[in-house]
């Protein structure tokens, strides 16, 4: 996808930002819409990267290139439906995240097409835009591919909490801190056994959007 290089954590690190930012921004947004003001009150209504990041998750986007914010803060009693509520707004960030990436598919294919001869010149500003791209595409399906897992302190344990009865799920997340821990460790030392584990579901979707968008921008360029 990208070599290994200083030019890799360069990128990386706008990339992080806006990719993450995104993401739980989307989180309060949704939540907002459904009646909650509490990630508002507490200033996480907002596309102020400092505002969202974890140390921890943003040292793991460039070790492991998965990661997480800090977790926008919820009030589901603010919900009309708190099942339905809590569940769309986890749900959230991963599309975001998904449609952030489908946007930016249609981006490399206009820039593939505009741009073929510079890409491959590893020089320039076409270059650069075209890496810069591919970074933010394939770091958005992955994020968001990740927090689907309903591993806490993941998105898809909160979305759980729609889907499962309210005793079993809290019965589940006592031990929410061990869980998240031992999850932790599977990623840090055996990144590359997870990595695949990724990759199993980010390549259907990373294939199919670039496939959509190479058609459409076909018609038009």
């Amino acid at each position: 996808m990208f070599t290994e290089d200083l030019g890799f954590y360069i990128l990386m690190i706008p990339v992080m930002l806006i990719t993450l930012t995104f993401h739980e921004f989307s989180h309060g947004y949704i939540a907002w819409r459904l009646g909650d003001d509490t990630a508002k009150n507490a200033g996480r209504l907002t596309l102020n990267p400092l505002k969202h990041l974890d140390p921890i998750g943003t040292l793991m986007m460039f070790v492991a290139r998965i990661g997480w914010a800090k977790p926008v803060p919820v009030n589901p009693s603010a919900f009309k439906d708190k099942k339905k509520g809590m569940m769309l707004t986890s749900i959230a960030g991963p599309i975001s995240n998904l449609l952030m990436a489908f946007i930016v598919a249609f981006l490399l294919q206009v820039v593939l097409v505009l741009g073929f001869s510079s890409i491959y010149a590893e020089t320039g500003a076409v270059y650069w835009l075209f890496q810069f791209l591919l970074l933010l595409f394939y770091v958005n399906i992955n994020l968001a591919v990740f927090n689907l897992f309903p591993i806490p302190p993941l998105d898809g344990s909160k979305i759980l909490s729609a889907v499962l009865p309210t005793e079993l799920y809290f019965r589940v997340m006592r031990y929410e801190q061990y869980i998240g821990l031992a999850f932790l460790v599977i990623v840090v030392f055996f990144g590359k056994g997870f990595g695949e584990v990724i990759n199993f579901f980010t390549k259907p979707i990373s294939s199919s959007m670039l496939w959509i968008a190479a058609k459409v921008v076909g018609i038009f360029l």
